[in-house]
C-alpha cells in the first residue's frame, strides 16, 4: 500500500468497525484453533500492517508468543511502536524464519495484494510453520466486486470459497473451516459498490458512531452464528482456518 493508505490504516484501525470485527473473530477462531493444536512455536501475523491484530492479540495467545511479519519497513516501526512485539521487516514470499518454527500463521488481507503471488506465499507458510500447525485466512469475496478501495489498496484479487479452498489444498493445507462473512451488509456493499466512482476514497476511514455501532451489532450477530457453527453463504469476505498437512 501507499503510505498514505497505511497512514489512514493506524490511525482509524482501533476504531473502525470492520477491524475491530475481523480481530474478534480472528482471535477467537484462532483461540479454538491453537488450544487443539499441538505444534509448538509462536504465532507470526504476515503482513501485519500497521499492528491492530497484533496488539489486540497481546504478547501472547494460548501459550503461544506473538510476533509480525511487514513488508513496508514504516509500517513495520508503526506496528512495533503500538505492539511492543518483535516485527521483522521482509516478504510472505520469501520469510526470514526457519523451517518449522511457528506454531500459527494469520494472513488477513495478504494473498490478494499485486506484490504477493498466493502460491509463494502458501510454500514460505507451510514451510515456516510446524507439522500440524494453524493457518487463518481472510480474503476478500468474489473478483466481480473489485472496487476504487481494493485499487486505493492494491487488491487485485477476491476470491470464491471454492477457489480458496482448492488454492489451499495445491499448497500443502487441509481446511478446518470455511465461512463467508459481512453477510448481513452486503447488500449495502452491493449499493455502495454500483454508485461509488472510480476515484472515489478508500473505504477506510471514520463512521458516524451510530452507523459504526449498527455495522459492529451485524458483525457480531454473524460470529455468535459462526461460533455455533453456522457457514454463512455469501458475504463480502471470506475467512477460513486450515492445518498444515504433514
Amino acid at each position: 500500500m501507499e503510505q498514505v493508505e497505511y497512514e489512514r490504516m493506524h490511525a482509524v484501525e482501533d476504531r473502525m468497525w470492520w477491524y475491530r470485527g475481523l480481530r474478534l473473530l480472528v482471535a477467537d477462531l484462532l483461540q479454538r484453533a491453537l488450544e487443539r493444536s499441538k505444534a509448538a512455536g509462536c504465532l507470526l501475523d504476515a503482513g501485519c500492517g500497521t499492528g491492530g491484530m497484533l496488539a489486540r492479540l497481546g504478547p501472547g495467545i494460548a501459550g503461544h508468543p506473538t510476533a509480525g511479519l511487514e513488508y513496508d519497513p514504516a509500517a513495520a516501526a508503526l506496528a512495533a511502536a503500538k505492539t511492543g512485539r518483535p516485527i521483522a521487516v521482509g516478504s510472505v514470499t520469501e520469510m526470514p524464519l526457519r523451517d518449522g518454527t511457528i506454531s500459527a500463521y494469520l494472513s488477513l488481507d495478504v494473498l490478494c495484494h499485486a506484490g504477493v503471488e498466493p502460491g509463494v506465499a502458501l510454500d514460505e507458510a507451510r514451510r515456516c510453520l510446524a507439522s500440524n500447525g494453524i493457518a487463518i485466512f481472510n480474503l476478500p469475496a468474489y473478483s466481480w466486486l473489485l472496487s476504487a478501495h481494493d485499487k486505493r489498496v492494491h487488491n487485485v484479487r477476491r476470491f470464491t470459497g471454492g477457489q480458496a479452498r482448492a488454492l489451499l489444498a495445491r499448497h500443502g493445507f487441509r481446511v478446518l473451516m470455511s465461512t463467508y462473512w459481512n453477510t448481513l451488509l452486503f447488500p449495502l456493499m452491493l449499493l455502495h459498490r454500483l454508485i461509488e466512482k472510480d476515484d472515489a476514497e478508500s473505504d477506510v476511514r471514520d463512521f458516524p458512531r451510530w452507523q459504526d455501532s449498527l455495522f459492529s451489532a451485524a458483525l457480531a450477530v454473524e460470529r455468535a452464528a459462526i461460533r455455533c457453527g453456522m457457514r454463512l453463504p455469501f458475504g463480502g469476505s471470506l475467512i477460513i482456518v486450515a492445518v498444515r498437512n504433514g
